[in-house]
């Protein structure tokens, strides 16, 4: 699109109209031949000279027309484009075995549904970091690398279908696959660097190679510190029963988390869950705002030109006369 870079420039565009108005004629210095005959020459006889001036003032007024313009230095910009920046790396593995379906969440929810929406914002407001997403029930897949494109994660986990990866729930091997990532990023950039994983599930291990607390003994050696985050509603006790999650291995979340140097949250609901992100946030800000950057291309050249060709014309007419 069209920029004026300079817009105030425009300002400068009577200036020859003001200072002909208010300045006084200029008076010839020095000494002028005398014709006693000049006086004696009708008006009438001298229409060349008019015709020749009035060219004159238009050209110098299109030149300086376009002179202004080149001084408001107008520009063509391109699509702006994200900047990579050198943030937080973080890594988000979400549960999405077959008990995230379940619908114990305010407003009859499921927990998925919450998760997606909640995360998603959070993850929409991680500007400056790197986000990846880890999709993980009987085994686990990344989903999407680790990136600043944060819109293309959130959408990710918004099209994420509770049972694509299996119904069973396999945290070791979803810590095991983050660690992977980890030590890929490292290769790739060439220098060490701390990664922080988010693991949200409502169950406790019950598939895949590696053991949960093998797994975070591994990862606080490589530098990958893990929030960890039970879902699901509390359970209460009735005459009619037992409800909420039952399925949750609270002890292990927690050893998981305290291995790690990280912490163990609780989400019930929503709102719950909002607390948690915004406790992360604090625990871990963000590095920075998201950085653009407009490829743009100067135009001032063209009506700078313009007013050049228009000034030899301009010059040639004065010197004829």
């Amino acid at each position: 699109m069209i920029n004026i870079a300079w817009p105030l420039m425009i300002l400068f565009l009577p200036l020859p109209w003001l200072l002909r108005r208010w300045l006084p004629p200029a008076t010839v210095q020095g000494s002028a031949l005398f014709l006693p005959f000049a006086a004696l020459v009708p008006i009438d006889k001298t229409p060349a000279l008019q015709v020749n001036s009035r060219k004159r003032s238009l050209l110098f007024a299109l030149a300086w027309l376009f002179l202004v313009a080149a001084a408001m230095r107008p520009q063509w910009l391109d699509d702006p484009l994200p900047v990579p920046t050198t943030g937080r790396l973080i890594l988000l593995a979400v549960d999405v075995s077959g008990s995230m379906a379940t619908p114990d969440m305010a407003g009859n929810y499921s927990r998925l549904n919450v998760v997606q929406k909640v995360a998603g914002d959070f993850i929409k407001n991680r500007h400056g970091d790197q986000v990846g997403l880890i999709l993980f029930g009987t085994q686990p897949y990344l989903q999407a690398p680790l990136t600043a494109d944060l819109d293309t994660v959130s959408q990710f986990l918004r099209e994420s279908v509770v049972g694509e990866a299996g119904t069973q729930t396999a945290i070791g091997d979803a810590i095991g696959l983050a660690l992977k990532r980890q030590q890929s990023n490292q290769a790739d950039s060439g220098k060490p660097g701390e990664m922080v994983l988010i693991l949200l599930t409502d169950g406790g291990n019950n598939a895949g190679l590696m053991g949960p607390l093998a797994a975070a003994k591994i990862a606080v050696s490589a530098g990958l510190r893990i929030y960890t985050i039970g879902v699901g509603a509390e359970v209460e006790q009735s005459i009619f029963g037992t409800h909420g999650n039952t399925d949750l291995d609270e002890d292990t979340l927690k050893s998981i988390a305290r291995i790690t140097n990280g912490e163990y949250f609780r989400a019930t609901d929503a709102e719950a869950l909002k607390q948690v992100y915004a406790r992360i946030d604090k625990l871990e800000p963000s590095a920075g705002r998201e950085q653009w950057y407009r490829q743009h291309s100067e135009w001032f050249i063209w009506p700078l030109a313009l007013a050049l060709l228009l000034s030899i014309p301009a010059v040639m007419i004065r010197e004829r006369v």
